[in-house]
């Protein structure tokens, strides 16, 4: 039973990753945008730093939470190959022994 848990916790934890990481992203487009604008109208000026400032800090949050992402990617489940005898007949003209 705590084998299921466990993975009903790992996606959730992979679902709000991918949340976080698109929050991130959108907050790393955002002030990008922002610091475009505000050099342009007033380079060097306090504004500019601190939009500069908080794009390197919402850069580094979306690093961290890609980098979480990849390590917690599962390796894609690959069925094992059945080697057993199918439990169908082989066709309706056999008889079983």
């Amino acid at each position: 039973m705590a084998l299921k848990t466990e993975r009903v916790m790992f996606l959730r934890a992979v679902r709000q990753l991918y949340r976080v990481r698109t929050f991130y992203a959108g907050g790393v487009l955002l002030w990008a945008v922002c610091t475009t604008c505000t050099s342009w109208q007033a380079p060097g000026s306090r504004q500019m730093w601190v939009s500069v400032l908080l794009l390197a800090v919402f850069t580094g949050l979306l690093v961290t939470a890609a980098l979480s992402l990849r390590r917690l990617e599962a390796p894609e489940m690959v069925r094992p190959a059945h080697h057993a005898a199918s439990n169908k007949a082989a066709s309706p003209r056999h008889a079983h022994a």
